[in-house]
């Protein structure tokens, strides 16, 4: 693979946040990572922070004409030597009461976490049965918890944990692991944008519908600078990643965060159970 010991990873989303610490770690393990990017600062500021084996790409997964040229210029660039990985990482947070949400938010939320998803996986798919590469999936534990005022986002997870589950049967005659990574609270830009949009969203809208969902976006903003607080870093999701890509046998899953393990215990209860314990939580964190 034009020397790249390891071979080459595809990482979208890897502007910032997780998508970054990924990519990064992934070029310091030895790999040939091409970074999905959606603009020339961002492609810029990652180059400085690399050690030359990055190459941005320009990639909104949004976009068929980006994902089909930058699934020819990761072949071209291969040589004939195929991909040893792809990490579906791009994703937006929309958060808000399902009631007033325009519908313009939620097409917007599906269409960059679920349908790019598939666009990209696609797209790839050639490169990776080539080199028997794996796919790994940025889910969360809201793939498997839904939060109110999280629908859209908790919506667009849950199905890509089901895509990633018929992803990797579909693929097993060759060989082509399919894995799913669920972090907790991470400290990244995404929930501070997805929050302020819910926020903003809700103070622009008329009073009597304030009225209604005022204390339920008070409780989640608590709850959400309460994560902030106690979020871990976005390079723990990178060695999580490290460990998806490399290990002999891979995990399906893999939790990362201090909160994820809570989060997973309370989707096996009985769901007015764990409605209870979610709305008791909030209550009590909106009188701190």
């Amino acid at each position: 693979m034009g020397g790249d010991a390891k071979g080459a990873i595809v990482v979208t989303g890897a502007s910032t946040g997780i998508g970054e610490a990924c990519a990064l770690h992934l070029e310091d393990l030895g790999y040939r990572v091409f970074a999905g990017v959606r603009s020339a600062a961002a492609a810029e500021a990652l180059v400085r922070k690399s050690r030359g084996r990055l190459t941005p790409v320009q990639l909104d997964v949004t976009s068929a004409q980006d994902i089909a040229a930058a699934a020819d210029l990761v072949a071209r660039e291969c040589s004939g030597a195929g991909l040893a990985g792809l990490l579906n990482n791009a994703g937006v947070a929309v958060h808000g009461p399902l009631e007033f949400l325009p519908i313009d938010a939620w097409r917007r939320q599906l269409e960059i976490n679920v349908i790019g998803q598939v666009a990209v996986t696609q797209s790839f798919l050639p490169l990776l049965r080539m080199a028997r590469g794996r796919i790994v999936n940025m889910g969360s534990v809201s793939g498997r918890l839904a939060m109110l005022l999280g629908g859209p986002y908790c919506a667009s997870k849950f199905a890509l944990e089901a895509i990633t589950d018929s992803l990797r049967m579909e693929l097993k005659p060759w060989g082509i692991e399919v894995l799913i990574v669920e972090p907790g609270g991470i400290a990244t830009p995404i929930w501070d944008k997805g929050l302020a949009a819910a926020e903003n969203l809700i103070a622009s809208t008329p009073p009597e519908v304030r009225e209604l969902y005022a204390s339920a976006l008070e409780s989640m903003l608590r709850a959400a600078q309460k994560s902030a607080r106690e979020a871990v870093p976005a390079q723990d999701v990178a060695r999580v990643v490290e460990h998806a890509f490399t290990a002999a046998k891979p995990r399906t899953r893999y939790h990362v965060g201090r909160d994820a393990w809570k989060q997973i215990i309370l989707s096996y209860l009985p769901a007015r159970l764990r409605d209870r314990l979610i709305l008791a939580y909030l209550k009590g964190i909106k009188g701190l």
